[in-house]
């Protein structure tokens, strides 16, 4: 059956967040653990919602480390991110063919906000659920189930795109078609594993994929 709905993850898969994501984490746990957290550690703490990563660092102060990271991962924020290459361009092709898009993410909604008005994206989603909008994020089928409901889109007909074990579990979960991104910083392996049904090495694979 062909593709008519396309959701997206945002951080990691359309926008790089991730040296941003890490600088935050970095600057949180200097303030808040008695030991220095290596970058392979920090990598873990990327794609589950923030307060459930900060639970790990330091169970006792997780409203102060979530008011911590988020005053640096905003006033930082236009230092570090941009889109990944090819990918603008890329939805706004699939945009023009009558693609019905969305965005999925645990992010908060003023961040993804931010992040996509930063590299032109804002205008081009017809829904965003983020972190505020659901009780249960991924991978959880929650997320992805609300986004179809709000584009009248079929499971069957929809692809979930993501840089996160989270993001295909999800879209595993909910019934939609997944295709992982290569470029994701936990190594492509880490996707394989779930067997996505596609896994992209550039955004602009996905005109090939749906015929575009």
């Amino acid at each position: 059956m062909s593709i008519d709905t396309i959701l997206f993850d945002l951080d990691g898969t359309l926008i790089d967040t991730n040296e941003l994501i890490i600088a935050s984490f970095t600057h949180t746990i200097s303030q808040y653990s008695d030991r220095e957290y290596k970058r392979e550690e920090i990598l873990d703490f990327i794609g589950p919602p923030l307060r459930e990563s900060l639970q790990k660092i330091n169970p006792d102060h997780v409203e102060e480390m979530v008011e911590t990271y988020r005053k640096h991962n905003i006033e930082h924020h236009h230092d570090y991110v941009k889109a990944y290459e090819g990918v603008v361009e890329t939805i706004h092709k699939l945009k023009d063919q009558g693609f019905r898009l969305g965005i999925v993410t645990t992010k908060m909604r003023n961040t993804v906000h931010m992040g996509l008005e930063l590299t032109k994206l804002d205008g081009l989603f017809e829904t965003i659920i983020t972190l505020d909008d659901v009780s249960n994020a991924k991978p959880h089928p929650e997320p992805i189930v609300k986004a179809l409901e709000a584009l009248d889109a079929k499971a069957s007909k929809a692809l979930m795109v993501g840089d996160n074990t989270h993001d295909i579990e999800a879209g595993q979960n909910a019934g939609t078609r997944t295709a992982g991104v290569a470029w994701t910083v936990k190594g492509r392996e880490v996707l394989d594993d779930l067997k996505p049904d596609y896994m992209l090495t550039h955004m602009s694979e996905l005109l090939e994929i749906t015929g575009g």
